[in-house]
């Protein structure tokens, strides 16, 4: 009997070990599939945190710009060109004489096209003591052709831009507008705020990481919507009977252009 007892105790303990090392294998192969999931499954999302950040830059403008129509009125459309193509020659005399370089000038539409009016048809006289009517018979018929003209000039010698507005007008443009004063290297002007946008949310980031006590990872995501120049200074622009009644050019304010740039930046999350 005690050899039985002493069997049994034997076997007692075999049968735990054994289901201590069974216990051991299916914890190491559940860890294992799961660790392959977290490895292999893209639907596993890490989590991420985005900072917005803001940058701006200031200009003075150093390019002017002028828009004129020239538009004139003829019985034929040869006419009616010829008399756009003067008045353009004299508008071109003036810019070539402030030295405005060819590249700086541009034609953005140039179009003729018919007028019409109603002609009503001649009705028979009506009989005596008959009340006047409406025999019909009216059609629209071309009186006429208006050719017309678009250009627009960049004065970069911005100074020039109030005297040159002044001596277009006395040439017999039809519609005079400007100056618009702009940077010409806005582009550069534009990477610079958006350089300034991107430390700006990468100073925030950084912060508020350390105060939260998580790592950033790598970058998920960045996006930058369109911004546009705001003009901090006010650029008066001249209407085409102030320029034609002005005793002498004047001095108009230039102001101060800002190019800002908005970003948001998408991280990861150690």
């Amino acid at each position: 009997m005690e050899i039985l007892e002493q069997d049994k105790k034997r076997i007692g303990q075999a049968l735990f070990v054994f289901l201590i090392i069974l216990c051991a294998y299916f914890a190491v192969r559940v860890f294992s599939e799961v660790k392959m999931v977290s490895l292999f499954d893209e639907s596993a999302e890490p989590a991420t945190v985005s900072f917005s950040g803001h940058g701006e830059v200031t200009a003075v403008p150093d390019i002017a710009n002028i828009y004129f129509t020239i538009s004139k009125d003829a019985a034929t459309v040869k006419e009616a060109q010829a008399s756009v193509a003067a008045v353009e020659k004299k508008a071109l005399d003036i810019l070539k004489a402030k030295k405005i370089e060819d590249k700086d000038i541009k034609t953005t539409d140039a179009s003729f096209s018919p007028k019409y009016e109603y002609k009503t048809a001649i009705c028979p006289q009506p009989a005596d003591g008959a009340s006047s009517y409406y025999c019909g018979g009216g059609k629209q018929v071309i009186v006429g052709y208006t050719a017309s003209e678009s250009i627009n000039v960049k004065v970069r010698n911005t100074d020039d831009a109030a005297t040159i507005m002044q001596e277009l007008g006395a040439t017999g443009v039809s519609n005079l507008n400007g100056p618009s004063f702009a940077v010409d290297n806005e582009d550069g002007l534009k990477a610079e705020a958006r350089k300034k946008a991107i430390d700006d949310a990468k100073m925030k980031a950084e912060s508020l990481a350390k105060d939260l006590g998580v790592k950033l990872g790598k970058i998920r995501g960045f996006s930058e919507p369109e911004n546009y120049p705001i003009y901090a200074g006010k650029a008066e622009m001249m209407s085409l009977d102030s320029v034609r009644n002005a005793a002498a050019p004047a001095q108009l304010p230039k102001g101060e252009n800002i190019i800002s740039s908005d970003v948001t930046i998408t991280y990861e999350l150690k």
